[in-house]
């Protein structure tokens, strides 16, 4: 990914979130914008789980896609894929809806736009993030071999062409929030068992959901 820091869009995507960092609340805080990446190295990656933008509203947004720090109450999205996990895997649904346990162990929580103005969704969409996370998805695509890629709604599905389907794992699904899973085709989808068991048929130890 170096190569991508000195092309022209990422220095003008760097002079942007500077200027709004320095004239509005945005999350999450500078110092976790690449959060994703320093939690789960490029070879350590074993599930890429891509979401859209960071949470707006304050004390939750913290780089890792659909996480929220430890004792911030679980937005609805985040309760929907627990009570998946708990219907595929029968786990308990835990007391923390913090996915730093999962980044740990290979799970790249990669949202496309990693910056948000407060209580503006979407608000740094198009301004150069996802050409940044495009290339992070093509990168492990080319780079790497035997991933499992989690697309959930029709944004993160719109990420597959970018995943060779014949050397990865493609999981797709609707989207967990309410309004896309009460519809459904979100739960019942077992995309976490079947992480699991692709991981396990190519020698990679499962995750612990």
């Amino acid at each position: 990914m170096q190569g991508e820091f000195e092309k022209p869009y990422f220095a003008a995507l760097t002079e942007f979130v500077r200027a709004e960092y320095k004239q509005y609340t945005c999350y999450p805080p500078g110092r976790l914008i690449f959060n994703a990446f320093n939690l789960c190295p490029f070879d350590d990656v074993k599930v890429v789980i891509i979401g859209q933008d960071p949470y707006h509203e304050p004390g939750q947004a913290h780089g890792l896609s659909f996480s929220v720090y430890d004792g911030v109450q679980f937005p609805p999205t985040l309760i929907n894929i627990f009570k998946e996990i708990q219907l595929d895997l029968g786990k308990d649904i835990p007391m923390s809806g913090n996915l730093e346990r999962w980044a740990r162990q290979g799970v790249l929580l990669l949202n496309a736009t990693l910056t948000v103005r407060a209580h503006q969704a979407a608000s740094h969409q198009r301004h150069g993030w996802e050409t940044f996370t495009d290339a992070a998805i093509k990168a492990l695509s080319d780079g790497r071999d035997n991933l499992v890629f989690i697309l959930w709604g029709g944004y993160a599905r719109s990420k597959a062409s970018l995943i060779d389907a014949d050397r990865h794992l493609v999981l797709q699904s609707v989207h967990p929030s309410p309004l896309s899973a009460n519809r459904g085709g979100w739960f019942g989808n077992h995309h976490f068992s079947r992480a699991n068991t692709y991981l396990a048929e190519h020698g990679m130890a499962g995750i612990e959901w």
